[in-house]
Formats: C-alpha cells, sequence, structure tokens
C-alpha cells in the first residue's frame, strides 16, 4: 500500500526533522519576532523531539517561520534557530560567529 502524500507543512518540516532526529541532542531555540522586531535571546529552548510538532501547529495557525541548523564554531552543528512571526520583517542575519549549515523558510516562495 503507497504511503499518503505528505501535505505542503510536512514535506516543509521533513528536512527538519530529519536534522533532529540525526543530531538528538541538539536544542531547538524559539525566536519570537513582531512589529518591534527581534529579541537577541531565544524566549525557549526546545528538545529535538518536540520540534518539528511545535513548529506544524504553528504552521497550520498561519505563521510564519525560519529554521536554520547552526554551526557556532567548525563545522559540527550547534543548534537549531527556529523563528516564528505572523508580521513584522524576516529574522535578521545570523549574528556573527554563527554560520548556517542548512535551513528553510515556510512559506514558501
Amino acid at each position: 500500500m503507497a504511503k499518503p502524500a505528505l501535505t505542503p507543512i510536512e514535506a516543509f518540516l521533513a528536512p527538519l526533522a530529519r536534522t533532529a532526529r540525526t543530531h538528538p541532542l541538539l536544542d531547538g531555540l524559539v525566536f519570537w519576532g513582531g512589529p518591534d522586531g527581534w529579541p537577541g535571546q531565544p524566549s525557549e529552548a526546545l528538545e529535538t523531539e518536540e520540534i518539528a510538532f511545535y513548529a506544524e501547529g504553528l504552521l497550520e495557525d498561519g505563521f510564519r517561520m525560519q529554521w536554520t541548523l547552526v554551526a557556532e564554531t567548525g563545522d559540527a552543528p550547534g543548534h537549531l534557530r527556529l523563528c516564528f512571526w505572523q508580521e513584522g520583517d524576516p529574522p535578521p542575519a545570523l549574528p556573527p560567529g554563527w554560520r548556517a549549515l542548512d535551513q528553510g523558510r515556510w512559506p514558501i516562495g
């Protein structure tokens, strides 16, 4: 029996979920943006098994999201940066010293 097709949100989150499974000790650092801008510090940290479920609910409720697999030093992943917003500007560039290893943005396009 064929697997059912993924929804667009599930397809978007698939690489993020795969990264979380591959690196189960990474934290997902949640940043919330809005009309007043973006905070410098995360509002909370998620364990990897929570990330895709947490994000899926917010995307279904109309939030925008950008996720980034961040290397803080060298090439090793340090954490997942999870940015959510409904209005205002998208997230700012990564702080100096951080490098994006992979990323995605919803809505796509």
